[in-house]
């Protein structure tokens, strides 16, 4: 049973699923980012300057309390309990998908959501193993922001949250609803919900440290950037435009294959005498 639990676990998108946006943020670390402001701001974050102070914040908040948690979670937590736990809160999240494909007009991914979650919460003990993707059944990830896009409010404003941490006016619009479906908030034990809330919450920022390597330069754009860039790429389901060289309308020019500058030693080397 084990084997299934230890298998890797998948890449943390830079958004949350479930739990407040949290946690995203504090990929800022280790180090307080620069709160100078550029000159002139990105068009999608005209509100730089405002965003830079609460990334400040957040990342204080974050490298004197949540990351020495996570870091001792990890040391503590044996890898397939750990793998475990996301797996747990992940099949959780299927709800949300279900219900946002269904308002997005994806009948398929809400079907394979919903069987995800049917599967993983019976064979898969409540979810902690992952049967369904070892049956190679996978569903796109959905919820009330990307709803809102496919809807037609395809642009948004950058916004970094206190606690909650980089999102968009749209993103945030729609965080009531996405807390609205999830089921640990029908927990009506306090201390059982407050409890499992702050493990999704360790256990995210955990899978977080190892990604920490990855910041280059101005920690602020680089984690506004890749937010970004992930929740567009969310939105669009993966689609990344038309790739030009896929085109039937795509000509190739000889010329971009003309060898004739090269020498020609390969037809005319020396001739080999006995």
């Amino acid at each position: 049973m084990w084997q299934w639990l230890n298998n890797e676990k998948p890449a943390l998108s830079l958004r949350s699923k479930g739990v407040p946006l949290l946690l995203v943020t504090l990929l800022a670390s280790g180090g307080c980012a620069s709160t100078q402001m550029a000159e002139n701001a990105a068009p999608e974050d005209p509100w730089e300057g405002f965003n830079r102070k609460v990334f400040a914040f957040n990342d204080v908040l974050d490298r004197y309390a949540l990351k020495p948690v996570a870091k001792g979670y990890r040391a503590v937590t044996p890898d397939p309990v750990e793998t475990g736990v996301g797996n747990f809160f992940s099949n959780l999240g299927e709800v949300r998908t279900a219900l946002n494909s269904v308002l997005q007009g994806k009948p398929a991914n809400a079907g394979l959501a919903t069987s995800r979650f049917l599967i993983n919460s019976t064979v898969g003990i409540g979810g902690l193993l992952d049967y369904a993707t070892l049956m190679e059944i996978t569903a796109d990830e959905e919820d009330f922001g990307q709803t809102l896009a496919v809807w037609g409010w395809e642009d948004s404003r950058y916004l970094v949250l206190p606690f909650f941490g980089p999102s968009t006016l749209r993103d945030t619009t729609g965080m009531p609803a996405n807390m609205a479906t999830n089921p640990v908030n029908y927990v009506e034990d306090d201390a059982v919900r407050v409890s499992l809330s702050a493990l999704n919450v360790i256990d995210i920022r955990a899978g977080l440290l190892d990604q920490e390597e990855l910041i280059r330069g101005d920690r602020y754009r680089f984690i506004r950037d890749a937010y970004l860039q992930s929740r567009q790429f969310e939105v669009s389901d993966g689609e990344l435009g038309d790739d030009p060289f896929a085109s039937e309308t795509f000509d190739f020019d000889d010329s971009d294959f003309d060898n004739s500058g090269q020498d020609d030693s390969d037809s005319g080397g020396d001739e080999v005498t006995d």
